[in-house]
């Protein structure tokens, strides 16, 4: 179908102007009686936020997504582009996007008035409708709305109080789409100000000359909590405009963060050895951010980002590989030391509190890397016998190994400990499958146990268990009458 290239043929084509929130609400009516995925991509919201999404577009409101760190809120905004039409028609050359059939800046109606029906159109595509910007305290007035151009004015031989010497900012040039700015507190409250009154009035004043624009723009904003406080508080007149407040959340569900960090990480590599990465491994670096958002000694204010488990596992999967490459493995298996090896992808994404601060981010990970395979290790290995395990330990057995030997060469020391292999059935790993893959299975069982604290680790001596001296009995207190009188 051959798309109107003047004003004159998108006036035969039928067309009819629509507001940008009408547009959404049209899409996304039709996306929900499709039962089409609204925001694909989006894990974990499908009956908290996205609901509340939905209604808000539905109300035809602007609205604000208010949240902790890492809970895909800009992700959302971006997907909004998803609900407008592929493609509308514009002004071509309008800065601000004019509607041909409703034009708003003093240029196009000029244009119209000199060119008529054959005024060009051109067309806007969804993602040339989104503009993002991200709040600064030095985002001025001008950034946002726009400033005089003096350049503008002489060469068209205006007065400064003209539109015509206008050179718009981003809200005018996001017309007819969709507007978001990111960490709504950190922008200044003049800056604010301009915000609403554009938003409820459809004016502005521009070096003190007032101007009409009643832009055709949906408006969305987010927001840490944490910034109220710190940085910076959104002005109670804005607020009272915006439509709605939807709070995010982290993954509610171990399933669903898996989802989102398989979903986001690098794993997928071009290599001369194979990635793996084992069920319980993810579950485990997914249980480090549940146990890490629980965390006494971790600033819950702050929050503990979805970024934290998939930047673990990019680590994870960079040290198994780089493992394999210097042992000329074929497969690059991950396992549990290549957890404790990826403490620098955890200690950066979590504030402490006072004891925290004291022990260190160090100490701190590795108690929730612990936990976190406590839990993972009682998920798989509830009910199963694993004393005779133990018990080798108890005889004064113990295991020591370099964190970079080959598998091979772990694979025969694990073959020492009596029932270690077989053990590792429960996570699916059986005695003739690939022995690096049996290791990496074998050394989460003794990490289990080192996590329940059967068993002890150091760097002297590897896995062992501390063997306590024997405290001498404590004499049992006979009858007074058999008790022997001190002497005189």
């Amino acid at each position: 179908m051959v798309r109107p290239r003047t004003l004159g043929e998108l006036k035969k084509s039928n067309y009819r102007s629509e507001s940008v929130k009408d547009e959404m609400r049209r899409n996304l009516l039709r996306k929900l009686e499709s039962n089409e995925p609204i925001f694909p991509g989006i894990i974990g919201f499908d009956d908290t936020v996205i609901p509340q999404i939905s209604n808000a577009v539905l109300s035809r409101h602007n609205f604000i997504l208010l949240g902790l760190r890492g809970q895909a809120k800009s992700r959302i905004l971006r997907s909004l582009v998803m609900l407008l039409d592929e493609e509308v028609p514009f002004i071509a050359g309008c800065e601000i996007n004019d509607d041909p059939l409703e034009p708003i800046c003093r240029a196009c109606h000029q244009r119209l008035e000199e060119c008529g029906d054959a005024t060009p159109i051109d067309y806007l595509s969804q993602e040339q409708r989104f503009v993002e910007k991200l709040a600064t305290p030095d985002v001025t007035i001008a950034d946002i709305i726009g400033d005089l151009d003096p350049i503008k004015a002489a060469r068209g031989g205006h007065a400064l109080s003209s539109e015509l010497t206008i050179h718009y900012g981003l809200l005018p040039r996001a017309n007819r789409g969709i507007f978001a700015i990111n960490e709504l507190p950190d922008l200044a409250g003049k800056i604010q100000v301009g915000l609403f009154n554009i938003m409820q009035e459809g004016d502005v004043q521009i070096k003190g000359y007032p101007v009409r624009l009643p832009l055709d723009v949906a408006l969305v904003f987010t927001a840490n909590p944490e910034d109220y406080t710190a940085r910076g508080k959104i002005i109670t007149p804005l607020k009272d405009r915006i439509g709605s407040e939807i709070r995010t959340h982290y993954p509610s569900a171990i399933e669903h963060g898996m989802a989102i960090t398989a979903q986001e990480a690098w794993t997928d590599r071009e290599s001369d050895a194979r990635p793996l990465i084992p069920q319980f491994v993810r579950e485990v670096i997914e249980s480090i951010a549940f146990e890490a958002r629980q965390e006494k000694k971790i600033d819950k204010r702050s929050g503990v980002s979805q970024r934290m488990p998939i930047t673990c596992l990019e680590n994870v999967v960079s040290n198994a590989e780089r493992r394999a490459l210097r042992n000329r493995e074929s497969k690059a298996v991950a396992r549990l030391a290549d957890v404790y090896a990826a403490l620098p992808s955890l200690t950066g994404k979590f504030e402490l509190e006072y004891e925290g601060e004291i022990k260190g981010a160090d100490s701190v990970a590795r108690e929730i890397i612990r936990a976190a395979t406590a839990r993972v290790f009682k998920k798989y290995f509830d009910g199963v016998p694993l004393h005779p395990i133990v018990q080798w330990f108890e005889l004064g057995g113990n295991l020591k190994y370099a964190e970079g030997a080959p598998a091979e060469e772990i694979f025969g020391q694990f073959k020492k400990i009596q029932g270690l292999l077989e053990r590792t059935q429960p996570l699916g790993v059986k005695p003739k499958d690939d022995p690096a893959m049996l290791v990496a299975a074998a050394e989460f069982v003794l990490e289990g146990l080192y996590a329940l604290k059967k068993i002890s680790r150091n760097e002297e001596l590897g896995y062992h268990v501390e063997h306590r001296r024997a405290e001498p009995a404590a004499e049992e207190p006979g009858p007074v009458s058999s008790r022997r009188r001190p002497l005189n």
